[in-house]
C-alpha cells in the first residue's frame, strides 16, 4: 500500500512540475517577443546613425557652399580690381 501510495504521489509531482511549466505557444510568445524587442532597438540605432550622417552631411553642405561663396566673392573682388585699373599697393 505504501508503494502505490508513493507512486501515485510521484506520478501527481511529475504532472504538477510539467503542468506549471509554459505552454509551447508561451515560449513561441516569449522568444518573439524578445525578437520584436531585438529588431526594434536595431532599427532606433540604424535611425540614429542615419540621423547623425545627415547632421555630418549637412554641415559639410554648409561649409563647401560658405568656401564656393567666398571664392565668387574673391574673384568678383579681382575682376572689379582689374576694372578699376589693377592693383593697388
Amino acid at each position: 500500500m505504501k508503494k502505490s501510495v508513493s507512486i501515485i504521489l510521484a506520478a501527481i509531482a511529475g504532472v504538477a512540475i510539467v503542468a506549471c511549466g509554459p505552454s509551447k505557444e508561451e515560449i513561441e510568445a516569449k522568444e518573439k517577443a524578445k525578437a520584436d524587442s531585438i529588431a526594434a532597438v536595431e532599427k532606433t540605432k540604424a535611425d540614429s546613425i542615419a540621423a547623425a550622417e545627415a547632421v555630418v552631411k549637412a554641415k559639410a553642405d554648409s561649409v563647401a557652399k560658405a568656401d564656393s561663396l567666398k571664392k565668387a566673392d574673391s574673384l568678383a573682388k579681382a575682376e572689379e580690381g582689374k576694372k578699376k585699373g589693377g592693383k593697388k599697393k
